[in-house]
């Protein structure tokens, strides 16, 4: 939901630069969310996305490089910036643990880089390099571009940070353009499970994938899937709210939670009792994390709600 978000506001983003009066977001949460459709239909498993990851990596650096010498020149000429958190107690409070969701949320990626060295023996060692190289020059990027997009605009900064830039309007089309079409395959990269899991459910496997009957199969499922996930995200249209929500309730328990609750399982008789301190003080802490995040981005989604109203345009 929140890629579809993303995608429907890049293409608003692009029509805004050709009219004053755009569309509303739904319209463009439902080209995206067809978008998506169609790629997850003729590119159906992750090992079919293998010439897709290197137009990734050019869209990625192209955006990121254009970004930053916009943010630059915005950041020298902005001389009214407010860097002060807005709010009350409560609010600060609840937004700082959002904030935690949301880091975490941007930092697996470093998953795919992880699970691509599995592959290659030895591969403790290589998904080591792989996340050492992830969470050195890969957050070099990630927090470079928030540091400077905060420096540029201060506080009251958009969730969606190419709606604040200056500039021509081919800089503004690039960006928005590489962020929906980045959008359409890492979306596809994070779902991928989803349709194998899926697929296995409800294709006939002892045919081939590009069978009669698996197409037809594949075109239900997948239309399935993201006509709910389109209509969601039409209803509510809040990309910070569904970040920190999928942080708060997923990624936490998996990034923190279960991989203590492995090792208990398989060495859990056998381990020191310092391991064993160790792994519990993990489950309990980031138990509880995961609870106040999630109650967190609830609470964000029901004010959300409550200001803007259903399918709001925001």
């Amino acid at each position: 939901m929140g890629f579809i978000l993303l995608g429907g506001k890049a293409l608003k983003e692009i029509n805004s630069e050709f009219s004053d009066s755009p569309l509303r977001l739904q319209y463009y949460i439902i080209i995206t969310g067809a978008a998506y459709f169609l790629f997850a239909f003729l590119i159906p498993t992750m090992s079919a996305m293998r010439r897709w990851l290197g137009i990734s990596t050019i869209l990625t650096f192209t955006y990121i490089i254009i970004l930053l010498v916009v943010l630059v020149k915005d950041g020298k000429s902005n001389k009214n910036k407010d860097y002060k958190i807005h709010g009350s107690k409560a609010d600060k409070v609840f937004n700082g643990f959002g904030a935690i969701s949301a880091i975490i949320v941007c930092n697996t990626s470093g998953l795919l880089l992880e699970i691509q060295s599995t592959l290659r023996k030895p591969a403790v060692e290589n998904m080591r390099k792989a996340l050492y190289t992830q969470y050195t020059a890969g957050l070099l990027v990630y927090y470079g571009v928030s540091i400077v997009g905060y420096w540029a605009y201060g506080s009251v900064v958009s969730t969606y940070l190419p709606e604040e830039l200056s500039g021509p309007k081919w800089v503004k089309i690039v960006i928005n353009f590489a962020t929906f079409l980045q959008s359409i395959v890492s979306q596809h990269m994070f779902l991928a499970p989803i349709h194998e899991t899926l697929d296995t459910k409800f294709l006939k496997l002892d045919e081939s994938m590009d069978s009669k009957e698996n197409i037809k199969h594949r075109f239900y499922v997948r239309a399935l899937l993201f006509s709910f996930n389109t209509f969601v995200t039409a209803a509510f249209p809040f990309m910070g709210d569904f970040v920190n929500l999928f942080g708060s309730f997923t990624l936490i328990p998996i990034t923190f939670v279960f991989p203590s609750m492995i090792f208990l399982k398989v060495k859990g008789k056998t381990a020191r009792l310092e391991k064993k301190v160790w792994h519990w003080s993990n489950i309990i802490l980031f138990s509880l994390l995961a609870i106040v995040t999630t109650i967190s981005a609830v609470r964000l989604i029901v004010n959300d709600v409550q200001q803007y109203s259903f399918f709001a345009n925001t």
